[in-house]
């Protein structure tokens, strides 16, 4: 039984998974609202009519949770909640007859190529004049800006390509525009972002063109910082970090997935590259880019993975000293290469693993943070919580790093995308904690 009046044209868009989800669904509610939608991001009202899940298909856990919440929504549409329930995104295009035959309440579901064909479904016309245009779900300030789709990288264990295709790049050209127009809009940080940033343009440029896009992209006025995420080490593009030298918007800052530090374990994950080439590459990078903040995400209990190679990847993360570091445990997925192994590790033993980690991680981090104390430090200010500011250095990507919390005092005043000059007066494994110094 309906418990309020369902307003027709509301769309209530959810998203599950990474930025580059966040991006499509950003597109979807954009074409949406040039349809006269009402449209509505993880709305909690309860008043919208249709709800569109945008799903993650990535490892276990995220196709579980994309999952519950198919089956939530279907649960929901059975007791007339709402009236229509959509599912798009990486889930529905890896298991689309799957989830028809074992959740069929769904009303259609859609690959990650078929946005035409969603909103088809919804009697509304998919206008070419909008491409590259997005409601912004994140705070005005900042964006991801995806460059390219897809990848054609063999790594074993991932199946993003089997649910986003070949690696397409997107112009240079048109990526400036979408830039420009961000910026109109009051974005200062514009977040890059593709399954694997240093393959950029070598579909369309038949070159690696990662370093001409950023020199473009910096001219873009109004946008204040440009960061790297999702970077393949290897065939790194060393001329990006001349641009990043050249240019003070480009933050220095790199998110560089390195997965394993065994080169019998990187040569099972078909990664094109050992333990002794990815070292000489991290130094190699902090050489040319004094200061340089790298982020890096590590994979726990791969097939055969044994007590010595963890070991090593002990050692080996204490020695480089990452900024920022995460850790997945393994995820045995259909149709990847690593599918033929068998998934030897008990999940207990990945967990353990994984834990032990991110604890060598947190104790790292930590002095690094200590380092810190008593320097001045230009933030970006991205929310208030109670009595504090919350921000960001250069040094980190929101919802993933470190936060700098600024106690607010009687006269301290700052503006959500403002920057603000602050003293490190403490710190935390992962959190910073300063005064102002001054705002802008």
């Amino acid at each position: 039984m309906k418990t309020k009046t369902l307003k027709k044209n509301k769309v209530n868009v959810l998203t599950l998974g990474c930025s580059k989800n966040i991006f499509d669904s950003e597109t979807i509610m954009a074409q949406l609202r040039a349809n006269q939608y009402d449209v509505v991001h993880e709305d909690d009202s309860g008043d919208a009519s249709v709800v569109i899940i945008n799903t993650c298909g990535f490892i276990e856990n995220a196709k579980q949770e994309s999952i519950d919440t198919i089956l939530q929504w279907a649960d929901a549409k059975s007791k007339g909640l709402v009236d229509k329930v959509y599912v798009t995104g990486c889930l529905s295009q890896r298991y689309k007859p799957e989830l028809e035959a074992e959740i069929p309440q769904v009303d259609a579901y859609f690959g990650t190529r078929e946005l035409p064909r969603l909103l088809k479904a919804l009697k509304a016309d998919y206008k070419h004049e909008l491409v590259g245009e997005r409601l912004l779900t994140t705070p005005s300030h900042y964006a991801y800006f995806k460059i390219a789709e897809g990848c054609d990288r063999p790594c074993s264990f991932c199946a993003i390509p089997l649910m986003r295709g070949k690696h397409r790049s997107t112009p240079i050209e048109e990526l400036r525009e979408r830039a420009s127009k961000l910026a109109a809009q009051g974005v200062k940080e514009l977040i890059l972002i593709a399954q694997d940033l240093t393959y950029y343009g070598l579909d369309i440029y038949k070159k690696r063109e990662l370093a001409s896009l950023l020199r473009e992209l910096s001219q873009v006025e109004g946008i204040d910082w440009i960061r790297l995420h999702y970077a393949f080490p290897s065939g790194f593009p060393m001329d990006v970090l001349d641009v990043m030298r050249e240019h003070d918007n480009i933050c220095n800052y790199l998110d560089i997935p390195l997965q394993h530090a065994s080169t019998r374990m990187l040569k099972a994950m078909r990664r094109g590259i050992t333990r002794e080439k990815t070292t000489e590459l991290i130094h190699n990078i902090r050489e040319q880019v004094p200061g340089i903040a790298i982020r890096t995400t590590l994979i726990a209990g791969y097939p055969g993975e044994s007590a010595d190679d963890h070991a090593e990847m002990l050692d080996w993360v204490q020695d480089m000293r990452f900024d920022r570091l995460g850790v997945f445990t393994y995820s045995h997925e259909e149709d990847t290469h690593a599918y033929n192994f068998e998934d030897d590790v008990p999940q207990e033993l990945k967990q353990t693993r994984a834990e032990e980690i991110m604890e060598l991680q947190s104790g790292i981090s930590h002095e690094i943070n200590l380092s810190k104390i008593g320097r001045s430090m230009r933030i970006m200010i991205d929310r208030v919580e109670g009595d504090a500011y919350i921000g960001r250095s250069e040094a980190d990507s929101p919802e993933v790093d470190n936060e700098v919390i600024i106690a607010r005092g009687e006269n301290d005043y700052a503006r959500i995308g403002d920057f603000a000059q602050v003293e490190i007066i403490d710190a935390d494994p992962y959190d910073l904690h300063a005064r102002f110094i001054t705002q802008s």
